[in-house]
């Protein structure tokens, strides 16, 4: 293996060994299969290029400082992956399979899974998309799940530093009666033009607020929201929102922590009164929020004057990370060891 830098891994694509396939035909899938390809044979009339059926899981592997790999909240991404499928009309996959397609990756490339303390993990990602050729607006009858692996860095360069956040009105992330709660490509390429405004000015990401009314928070464009105040764990509940994996998690800890867990309509103006605030996914974990800038207003929202991390958020962010290299008790069973 070429030498990898693990503490300099940024978060992108580097190449593995294996990756792991299942094929949906005939209303049933397939056997699992291990392929040493990076490529996909893929017809040109393919439901995912024209109609956009297509949903990913993202989910990573840690190495403890015991040597053994856990994957953390592995049935919780196959049942969210399920749900994608059913709004978007894709053949479900099972829970029992993807977890097993999941295994079988992380095992088959575990000279990928970064030492501990590196600061890098394993990530994971599981991949579903309409295969069958057609033209004209319905679902595939026949479709691809497969699962790679790719070790990665922190997803923001900076790290568990707090970075400035743009509220930007004219553009939405999700409609309200939309995909905005699936985990679709979609989304992603919808928040892409946005998202660059944001780089260009300095931001780390875009915070949306509600495509309705542009009064609420509704979240980042890679990962959800949270404000703490008054020892209270504050989230935004939104139709458009994904329920991310990380956030849910957030919450157990922060009620095991003794703080209270609001999750509601958030209004913009709220955000005066926040002691801390974060954005928070699988990628990340915490991404502590500096500020938040709402240009068109003329407003600032500061959380970090000094560069460092809110008390609360670097609580719960070691917390989290404890349990996921195994040096907290898992007393959730979140963790599957591999």
């Amino acid at each position: 293996m070429e030498n990898i830098n693990w503490s300099d891994l940024t978060f992108g694509y580097l190449k593995t060994d294996y990756n792991v396939r299942s094929y949906y035909k005939n209303g049933q899938w397939s056997e699992l299969e291990v392929s040493d390809s990076e490529f996909i044979p893929i017809h040109i009339a393919a439901t995912c290029l024209h109609y956009g059926q297509e949903a990913f899981e993202g989910l990573k592997a840690f190495k403890g400082r015991d040597g053994k790999i856990r994957i953390f909240r592995m049935r919780e991404n196959a049942l969210r992956m399920q749900a994608s499928s059913r709004g978007i009309l894709m053949a479900e996959f099972p829970v029992e399979i993807f977890e097993k397609a999941v295994l079988e990756a992380v095992k088959r490339n575990e000279r990928f899974v970064p030492p501990y303390e590196s600061g890098a993990s394993l990530y994971i990602r599981p991949l579903l998309i309409g295969t069958s050729a057609q033209v004209g607006v319905k679902p595939a009858a026949e479709y691809l799940f497969l699962v790679f692996v790719t070790p990665v860095g922190p997803y923001f360069k900076t790290g568990f530093k707090p970075t400035p956040y743009v509220i930007i009105r004219s553009f939405d992330r999700a409609a309200p009666q939309g995909t905005g709660t699936i985990k679709v490509g979609g989304n992603y390429a919808a928040s892409l033009v946005a998202g660059e405004m944001a780089h260009e000015k300095g931001y780390s990401a875009v915070l949306y607020l509600d495509s309705k009314e542009k009064k609420y928070i509704d979240e980042c464009g890679p990962a959800n929201f949270f404000g703490i105040r008054d020892n209270t764990y504050i989230t935004p509940a939104s139709n458009s929102i994904l329920p991310s994996i990380t956030n849910k998690s957030l919450m157990v800890l922060a009620e095991e922590i003794g703080l209270k867990v609001e999750k509601r309509p958030v209004p913009e103006e709220e955000l005066a009164t926040f002691e801390e605030a974060g954005a928070c996914g699988t990628a990340a974990v915490i991404s502590p929020v500096s500020r938040i800038d709402d240009l068109e207003e003329n407003k600032s929202y500061v959380f970090s004057k000094d560069g460092t991390p809110g008390p609360v958020s670097e609580k719960l962010y070691n917390k989290l990370r404890a349990i996921q290299y195994g040096d907290e008790e898992d007393k959730y069973g979140w963790v599957t060891i591999v």
